[in-house]
Formats: structure tokens, sequence, C-alpha cells
């Protein structure tokens, strides 16, 4: 019962999307209606406003880590599930009526949460994709999939590695699109603008 009253907070809490309330906050436009339409951080830099675009990736990844750090002191046991429910909140928010982003900054929240060199070895592994390919999509896919290597490598528990599996899956899936963009090679790069998003005074009339 425990287990799963903290994994329902977890969700709750992931299920706040700072990508929606950094932008109304900042009177930007909805990150849900331009763009790649994911309210993410990189969409919300497709405005020009890198601050809000840092904001809601500082935002984002803290609730995945504050989630599983808060279970880990008060419920170890329950860290794995409130890991994953953190996660699925941000990609289906009951806040926002389900339309999440796609988990990049959560998942690697939830990461550092249950363990620092995990969560650092992942970053990492994102950072050397990124810099070599520029597509932030594909750095996300590879970084997830070695998550689960590193969470094995440094023999973390079983049901934290099994945790983190799912994450990986979850988030490959949702880059379904990416994923068919970048063997069709018209994926957008690292710091390539997809849309310019509607100004919010003329959206207001």
């Amino acid at each position: 019962m425990l287990i799963a009253l903290a994994s329902i907070a977890g969700y709750l809490l992931g299920s706040i999307s700072f990508a929606v309330v950094v932008s109304r906050l900042m009177r930007l436009p909805d990150p849900r209606s331009y763009g790649s339409k994911n309210p993410g951080a990189t969409n919300v830099l497709r405005t020009g406003n890198k601050i809000a675009a840092v904001l809601t990736l500082a935002g984002d990844a803290l609730k995945g880590f504050v989630a599983v750090l808060l279970a880990l002191i008060y419920l170890p046991e329950a860290a794995p599930y409130v890991g994953v429910a953190a996660f699925l909140g941000h990609l289906f928010p009951v806040f926002h009526r389900f339309h999440g982003g796609k988990g990049v900054a959560t998942a690697a929240g939830v990461l550092f949460g249950f363990d620092p060199w995990l969560g650092l070895a992942t970053i990492a592994t994102f950072a050397v994709i990124a810099a070599f390919f520029r597509f932030v999509s594909l750095a996300s896919i590879v970084a997830s999939v070695f998550a689960v290597f590193f969470s094995w490598f440094i023999k973390l528990s079983g049901g934290t590695t099994l945790a983190i599996a799912v994450m990986a899956a979850l988030l490959v899936w949702r880059h379904k699109d990416n994923i068919k963009r970048l063997v069709a090679g018209t994926e957008s790069k690292l710091g390539q603008k997809k849309a310019t998003p509607p100004d919010p005074s003329e959206a207001s009339q």
C-alpha cells in the first residue's frame, strides 16, 4: 500500500509540465502549439528564449530527482517504482490532458536520484553523441539504452535496473517519429529552428 501511494505521489509530481508552466509565467506561446508540439526544453528553445528553455530543463529534471530522493529517504524499496511513476507522469501528465513530453530531462533526474555516477555516465554519453552527430533525439535514444548497461555495470539492484530498462523502452517508443525522420534524413539538428512559434499577442486576438 505504501509503495502504491508513493508511486501515485511520484506520478503527480512528474505530471507537472515545466514547459507549460514556465511558458505561461514568461508569457510565451504554449509549447504544444508550435514546432514539434512537444512540451519539453528543446521545443521551448525554439522561441529563442534560452532562459525559459533552461528553466524547463532544470524543472523537469529536478522533479524526477526529487521524487526518487524522497523515496530513498522515506521508503527505499519504493524508489524504482516512484522513478518510473514520475517518468510516466511527465509522458502522460494528468494536469495537462495526458499530453506530455518525451521524458529525457525527467529520466536524467531519475537516474541521478538512483545514483550520481549513473547520471553522470548517461549525461556524458548524451553529450558525446549530441556533439558528434548534432541530433538531440539520437543522443537521447543512445544514452537511454546505455543507461541500462551502466546500471548493470555499477551493480545497482535488479529492481532499479529493470526500472531503467522500462524507462529506456518508453523513451525510445516516444521517439518513434524521430527515428523515422533520422532514417529518412529529415530530422532537425541541434540549433536548427523547426518552426517559428506564434506571437502571443496575435494568438490572443
